[in-house]
């Protein structure tokens, strides 16, 4: 590594071979004790971050782009963020907001409800339930709809992943393993192909399809086993992120949603990855034109603290005291941190994922025609992923080189992760500088042009 660059404090540093011994103890310790459940990539071992770098416990740099799986969106331990933190740990740090009332919960359910519904007073009002994790806005989506209407059905999708409780793993259409050993999951539950436009189940192209992978519901599905006036609730992520960072058509969402509002069918966006400033705009479903029922949302909301929230027009959320809540849900330190990271977010991250993503993205839509492992690259703002494959003409798979640029990528300091069987998903803090954005797409070159080479 050149050194004037590697001794600047933004860019990676490496000064031990990887793992290195502090980082290999631990690693050995976390084996003895912790859950096997847990999935590694690599043996990265964190002492401290900022903005988007982190240092291991052995003194060793690295560039992150996974932004602890897209929830650091200010960054690694934001000042102002942190300030926000010790400020409201000063004050008092639980109270249980499904039990009394302290204000911040009240100051961001406001700002949700204004920011999903653009400000426009013509669109419905939102209420806003606060959970912990995105999997627990899942579950409370899932009992809002059934509640709301009545049904007990709910339509998915292949590749979408919506988390491990078991409601929200029934929704799950993404690895057999999350599901292998724990049936029965909920019942009612049907899933269908995702605009997958690179891999279309239909054999189709988007620019001459009749938009199939909606159409389904209608000319087959609702005809044969599953009523429509039995579904409660459509789940469906505005860009799928652990199915590969798949981004669908315009006329796929717009479809979704008018055949399923022709029915009575909320339509509920998944937006605890795409949401958040991720994708250029601070929400996912924003970029497709269309008023969602129902909202999920977590990860990136509180740059790192627990928090998720369910936001949903008014009159769908009616339900009865104790028919939903969560006690540590809308803590009211990860509330301080997320009106910071909004905040953040308004003022310059969601401008600059938009940027710097896009740049990125132009940069990147030149690899399949110079390494002829790279298949597809797609994505929005700083939501982006390639797609590797043995033969850009079969399109086969080819999930082993996928996890050797991972690998690669780590010894060479930087930090991503695979997303669907074969697909590297690039999900970087939000403060990303360009110099940044340069250094980890020259290296991921590096990587695929020794694997190429081989």
């Amino acid at each position: 590594m050149d050194t004037s660059v590697s001794l600047r404090q933004d860019l990676p540093h490496l000064v031990t071979a990887l793992p290195g011994p502090k980082a290999r103890a631990i690693v050995d310790r976390d084996s003895a004790v912790l859950s096997p459940s847990n999935t590694r990539s690599y043996p990265l071992v964190i002492a401290k971050g900022e903005g988007s770098i982190v240092e291991d416990v052995d003194g060793n740099r690295f560039l992150d782009l996974n932004a602890g799986i897209a929830v650091c969106s200010t960054g690694h331990s934001h000042p102002q963020v942190v300030a926000a933190i010790r400020e409201q740990a000063g004050k008092f740090l639980h109270m249980s907001g499904t039990d009394f009332y302290y204000e911040n919960i009240v100051t961001l359910g406001e700002k949700l409800s204004d920011l999903v519904t653009l400000g426009d007073k013509s669109r419905e009002k939102r209420r806003v339930y606060y959970g912990n994790s995105g999997a627990e806005a899942v579950e409370a989506a899932l009992k809002m709809a059934r509640y709301h209407s009545g049904r007990d059905k709910f339509i998915a999708f292949f590749g979408a992943f919506h988390g491990r409780t078991m409601g929200a793993l029934s929704l799950t259409g993404s690895k057999s393993v999350q599901k292998k050993g724990f049936a029965p999951l909920l019942g009612g539950v049907t899933h269908i192909p995702y605009a997958y436009c690179y891999r279309c189940p239909y054999g189709k192209r988007v620019e001459s399809c009749n938009v199939e992978c909606v159409k389904v519901l209608e000319d087959q599905l609702f005809k044969t086993t599953v009523p429509a006036e039995e579904v409660a609730a459509i789940f469906v992520e505005a860009v799928q992120g652990e199915g590969g960072y798949v981004v669908p058509p315009q006329k796929f969402i717009a479809e979704l949603q008018e055949v399923a509002h022709r029915h009575g069918i909320l339509v509920v966006f998944d937006e605890v990855q795409s949401g958040m400033g991720r994708t250029g705009k601070m929400f996912g479903h924003q970029h497709f034109g269309v008023d969602p029922d129902i909202i999920t949302l977590a990860k990136g909301i509180a740059s790192g603290m627990p928090l998720c929230a369910t936001v949903a027009k008014a009159s769908y959320m009616q339900w009865k005291p104790g028919a939903h809540a969560s006690t540590f849900g809308g803590n009211p330190v990860s509330v301080a941190a997320a009106l910071t990271t909004i905040q953040l977010l308004e003022q310059e991250l969601v401008d600059n994922a938009a940027r710097i993503g896009g740049v990125m993205k132009e940069r990147m839509l030149t690899w399949p025609s110079r390494f002829p492992i790279v298949g597809d690259v797609r994505g929005l703002g700083l939501m982006l992923g390639f797609e590797i494959v043995r033969d850009q003409a079969t399109k086969e798979k080819a999930p082993d080189l996928r996890d050797l640029i991972v690998e690669l990528g780590f010894q060479k300091g930087i930090l991503v992760l695979g997303a669907g069987s074969n697909s590297v998903r690039l999900a970087p803090p939000l403060v990303l500088t360009a110099d940044q954005a340069d250094f980890a797409l020259d290296t991921l070159e590096e990587c695929l042009a020794e694997i190429c080479a081989q």
